[in-house]
């Protein structure tokens, strides 16, 4: 790989990374006016309006096969993943929901290691039990009140919706070893606003057009435009010059940016366990994805999945 695509593969995984985690901050300020269903809806109507001229230029060149799979990771990147996640943020804090974000590394290394039949090492494998053990601390350490306080059941809604991801960016990867990460971006992020546009006034009624303030309306559009279509367009093209195993140390941005916006901006707290447990769940992140080594078992048939 080029050093300067190597380069700018890190630099588009790291703003990917850090635009991420202000996405739960503009998430909660629409959440004080609408309900999971419409800010996720406009969320993505914002994204789609910025993706225009890309879809515009970028014309689909599909089979029926790709469209499959495109569709497949649509539903479960978008509506599926989002609603659990902001119905999660609903139910917690900022502070909270970021830190649970940083299972996410080594989320992806369990689903590479099943999936890609890579092996983990040692040092791996305790990672993955430090990062568990922060979560639980975090989690743990909420209460059961949904009076505006972090919860168990909104932190684990965020990362079951992180589970979810999992697959989405599996498939999109899968994509795009015969496909441009334009292409799978913004048709993938078209199809998925297609489905939430039949789904949200079935579940939760016509989007609200009046009465929502201006800074609603501003965080939604951060939300749509920056940690969404931009973020997500960085991210595919980042993950097409670097190795993933190198690229998902960039992930630890979010949680770390997350929790920064939440308690200064938004006057959060975070008690002395979800302390304790973010510090393991960043360092375990950071150790995996940095010092740990795998093996692909079987490489013929790891290559067979990925291009097939």
């Amino acid at each position: 790989m080029p050093i300067r695509h190597r380069n700018l593969g890190f630099a588009a995984c790291g703003c990917a990374g850090a635009l991420w985690g202000t996405g739960f901050f503009f998430g909660k300020i629409a959440l004080r006016e609408m309900s999971v269903g419409h800010m996720v809806f406009y969320r993505f109507f914002f994204a789609i309006v910025a993706l225009v001229p890309l879809l515009i230029l970028h014309r689909p060149t599909f089979d029926r096969r790709a469209w499959g799979w495109l569709a497949l990771g649509s539903f479960l990147g978008v509506p599926l993943q989002f609603l659990f996640q902001f119905k999660g943020l609903s139910l917690t804090t900022v502070a909270h929901a970021s830190l649970m974000v940083g299972t996410m590394p080594v989320i992806l290394a369990v689903g590479a290691a099943v999936f890609a039949h890579e092996r983990m090492d040692l040092l791996g494998w305790t990672s993955l039990a430090v990062s568990t053990c922060g979560a639980t601390l975090i989690a743990l350490g909420a209460s059961h009140s949904t009076h505006g306080g972090p919860t168990v059941a909104g932190d684990l809604l965020v990362v079951f919706s992180l589970c979810i991801a999992l697959f989405w960016i599996l498939i999109n990867k899968k994509l795009m070893a015969h496909h441009t990460s334009i292409a799978v971006t913004a048709w993938g992020l078209l199809a998925g606003f297609v489905m939430l546009a039949v789904w949200t006034p079935l579940a939760y009624g016509l989007p609200p057009v009046h009465g929502i303030s201006a800074r609603a309306w501003m965080a939604l559009a951060a939300s749509g435009v920056l940690c969404t279509a931009a973020t997500t367009m960085l991210w595919n093209w980042g993950m097409q010059q670097v190795p993933a195993s190198q690229a998902g140390v960039f992930l630890n941005l979010e949680p770390l940016m997350g929790s920064v916006l939440g308690i200064l901006l938004l006057h959060e707290t975070l008690g002395p366990s979800a302390w304790v447990g973010g510090t393991m769940i960043v360092l375990a992140a950071v150790v995996l994805t940095t010092r740990s080594r795998t093996e692909v078992v079987g490489a013929e048939l790891a290559s067979a999945l990925v291009t097939e």
